[in-house]
């Protein structure tokens, strides 16, 4: 009987070889994969429009404002194989293409010749803070599942985007004369 059991096991395993065991149910494993690739399909997308505004900056402040969105733009690549591994340790597949992330991201790029330096900044602190409202939605979900490694992690997530948006909301600050 277990000889025929372990059969079955292994068949189906050759059906899905990349259905990662998980003691989450299967709406659970859909409803949180989903929602991971679109975060990161975001994140992707945020990564690449913080690296063109990285390359393209210019004006006074430039080695500042060039140096934080090298910075920022590393914090957010660094979390792009989190977020792929999760959804392969819960069970699902990730993205696989550029024009999956294309299909998936809710960011929008930014394909102008010429972007004035504080209008990057206010562009993407708007884009980190609508980032902020997601992972507050993507925990909830995990929580919602008993998913406690994902909510932990988004955790983390969520205080370096606040951190990025607070500085970009600093960094584009209009300067108050006489102060």
């Amino acid at each position: 009987m277990a000889e025929k059991t372990d059969l079955k096991k292994a068949a189906a395993l050759r059906k899905a070889p990349l259905a990662t065991p998980s003691d989450l149910g299967d709406n659970a494993i859909r409803d949180l994969s989903g929602a991971l690739n679109e975060l990161l399909a975001d994140v992707f997308a945020l990564y690449l429009k913080t690296k063109n505004f990285h390359w393209h900056v210019s004006g006074p402040h430039f080695r500042d404002y060039h140096l934080m969105l090298d910075e920022h733009a590393s914090q957010i690549f660094a979390i792009t194989d989190d977020i792929a591994e999760r959804v392969r340790k819960i069970g699902g597949t990730t993205i696989r293409s550029i024009g999956n992330i294309a299909k998936l991201q809710r960011v929008k790029d930014n394909d102008a010749d010429y972007v004035d330096a504080l209008d990057m900044l206010a562009e993407l602190r708007d884009d980190n803070k609508d980032l902020v409202a997601r992972l507050r939605e993507l925990k909830g979900l995990a929580d919602e599942h008993r998913d406690n490694a994902t909510s932990a992690l988004i955790d983390n997530w969520t205080d370096e985007a606040e951190r990025r948006l607070w500085f970009l909301f600093e960094a584009s600050r209009p300067s108050v004369e006489g102060h």
